[in-house]
C-alpha cells in the first residue's frame, strides 16, 4: 500500500496563483509513488478560465482535491481577507480531524495559521509533519507594512515557531530562509532547502521572431520587463523613477506583467508623468509563458531589504529558463545578490540604497544598451544553471527523496538528525 500524504494549501488546481501552480505541478509527481490528497480552497481571484466543474472535479491526475467552503471576499479589505483566512483554517481543521489517518501532513504557508493546524493533526493522528514554507509569518507581513511588531505579532511569532520545532521536517526555499529559521531556534537537523522550479520543457528562450514582442508593437523596443505578482514585497517605483529617465530614448520601453496591491500606484506615477515608455498588461497564459519571459532583454527581479529571508521570489526560475539576463533590486548581501554575481547572471543594485536606487538602475540600464550582447551572455549561462541545477524534475526528486526518509520507517525522533542526508546547506554540484 502506498503511504498516504496530504497536503493542506488554499490555492490548488485549477488557481493561477504561483503557490498553487507549484503544488499542483508537485503533488501530481508525487503521486506515481504516493496516495496523495490535497485539501484546498477556492481562489482568491476570479478567473474567467476556472469552470465550475473544475471546482467540483473530486481527482486530477492522480490526486484527490478536497475542496473546502469559506468565505472568498476581495483582497482589499483586510477584515474580508482575514474572515477568509479564519473560515477556511476553520473548516480545515474540522476536514483534519475527521479525515482518514495519513502518514505524512504537508502544512503550507496559505494561509499562514496551517502550520499550527499541522501541528495538532501531527499528534490526532500519530503521523508525521512537514512544514513546506513559501513565505515566514508574522515576518513577512510586518516586513511589507501590513503589520506592526507588537504583543500579538510576537504570540503569532512563537506560536509558529513552536509548530516548526515540533516538526518532523521543516523545508525552506532558501538559505536566507534557512539561517532566520535557525535564528528562532529551529534546529539545523529539521531544516532542508528545496528552492521552487522552473519547467524547463515548458519554459525556454525564444528570442528570434517572438510572437510576443511582435502581438505587442515592440520588435525594436529594448525592453526591461517585470513580470509577475506587483505585491508589496518588491521595490518597484524606482524603477519607474529610471524610466522617467529614459522618456526621450524612443528605443527603450519598461514593461509590467501582472497583478498586485502596487499595480494602481505604478499606474498613477506613469499617469502623473506623462510616461509614453512603460506599459502594463496582465498576467499572460501559461502556455506563452515562454514567449513573455524571452521577449524582455533583461528581467527585473525585486525583494525589498526588509523582506530578505521571509521570502524567495519563485519568479528568479521562470527568468533563468528563459534565458534573459535578470536586473535585479536587493541587498548586496542576500542569496540573491551572491548567486547573481557568483554565477555571472545579470546586475545588482543595491536596494538599501533607497535614495541612489533609480541611478542604479539608470546606469545598469545604459551600460546594457551599450553592450547588448551581454545581456545575451549572461541569460545564456542562466539558462545553462537552470536546467542543471532548478529543472523541475531535479527538486521533484530531491523533494520525494526528502518524503522516502519520513515514509520509510517511522521513529521517536522528530528530526531527520539519525537519517542519511545531504548537508542542509549543500548545494548541487557547480555549472562550468
Amino acid at each position: 500500500m502506498k503511504p498516504r500524504i496530504v497536503f493542506f494549501n488554499r490555492s490548488y488546481w485549477p488557481d493561477s496563483e504561483a503557490t498553487g501552480q507549484l503544488l499542483t505541478r508537485l503533488s501530481e509527481t508525487l503521486a506515481a509513488d504516493y496516495e496523495v490528497e490535497v485539501v484546498a480552497g477556492w481562489p482568491n481571484h476570479t478567473q474567467v478560465d476556472v469552470t465550475a466543474d473544475q471546482l467540483k472535479s473530486p481527482e486530477k491526475n492522480g490526486v484527490r482535491i478536497t475542496r473546502l467552503r469559506h468565505t472568498n471576499f476581495g483582497k482589499h479589505s483586510i477584515a474580508g481577507r482575514l474572515c477568509n483566512l479564519i473560515t477556511f483554517t476553520l473548516m480545515a481543521a474540522w476536514y483534519g480531524l475527521r479525515m482518514r489517518r495519513p502518514d505524512v501532513v504537508i502544512a503550507q504557508t496559505d494561509p499562514f495559521f496551517l502550520p499550527l493546524l499541522g501541528r495538532v493533526l501531527k499528534w490526532w493522528h500519530k503521523c508525521r509533519l512537514i512544514c513546506y514554507l513559501q513565505d515566514i509569518y508574522p515576518d513577512i507581513a510586518i516586513a511589507v507594512g501590513k503589520a506592526r511588531e507588537n504583543w500579538l505579532t510576537g504570540l503569532l511569532r512563537r506560536w509558529l515557531f513552536n509548530a516548526y520545532r515540533k516538526a518532523d521536517l521543516v523545508i525552506v526555499l532558501g538559505e536566507d530562509m534557512f539561517e532566520r529559521c535557525v535564528q528562532h531556534g529551529v534546529p539545523q537537523s529539521s531544516l532542508q532547502i528545496v528552492e521552487n522550479w522552473a519547467d524547463c520543457q515548458q519554459v525556454y528562450p525564444v528570442k528570434e521572431n517572438n510572437p510576443f514582442r511582435l502581438a505587442q508593437n515592440m520588435d525594436d523596443k529594448f525592453v526591461v520587463m517585470y513580470s509577475g505578482n506587483l505585491g508589496l514585497s518588491h521595490q518597484l517605483e524606482p524603477v519607474i523613477e529610471a524610466a522617467a529617465a529614459f522618456r526621450d530614448n524612443s528605443r527603450i520601453l519598461f514593461l509590467f506583467v501582472g497583478e498586485g496591491a502596487q499595480k494602481a500606484r505604478l499606474q498613477q506615477l506613469v499617469a502623473e508623468q506623462e510616461l509614453q515608455n512603460v506599459r502594463f498588461l496582465s498576467y499572460q497564459p501559461r502556455e506563452k509563458l515562454a514567449e513573455s519571459l524571452s521577449a524582455a532583454d533583461l528581467q527585473l527581479v525585486s525583494i525589498l531589504p526588509e523582506a530578505v529571508g521571509c521570502v524567495m521570489p519563485s519568479k528568479i526560475y521562470g527568468v533563468l529558463a528563459s534565458g534573459t539576463a535578470m536586473l535585479t533590486i536587493c541587498p548586496s548581501d542576500c542569496e540573491i545578490a551572491r548567486m547573481i554575481e557568483e554565477e555571472h547572471l545579470g546586475t545588482v543594485c543595491d536596494g538599501t540604497e533607497a535614495e541612489t536606487l533609480a541611478p542604479q538602475l539608470v546606469q545598469a540600464i545604459q551600460m546594457y544598451l551599450d553592450q547588448p550582447e551581454l545581456a545575451a551572455t549572461q541569460g545564456e549561462r542562466g539558462r545553462e544553471l537552470c536546467v542543471a541545477r532548478y529543472d523541475f524534475p531535479i527538486l521533484a526528486e530531491r523533494f520525494s527523496g526528502l518524503m522516502a526518509q519520513l515514509t520509510i520507517k517511522p521513529t521517536t525522533d522528530n528530526s531527520l538528525a539519525n537519517k542519511p542526508s545531504a548537508s542542509p546547506l549543500q548545494k548541487p554540484t557547480e555549472v562550468h
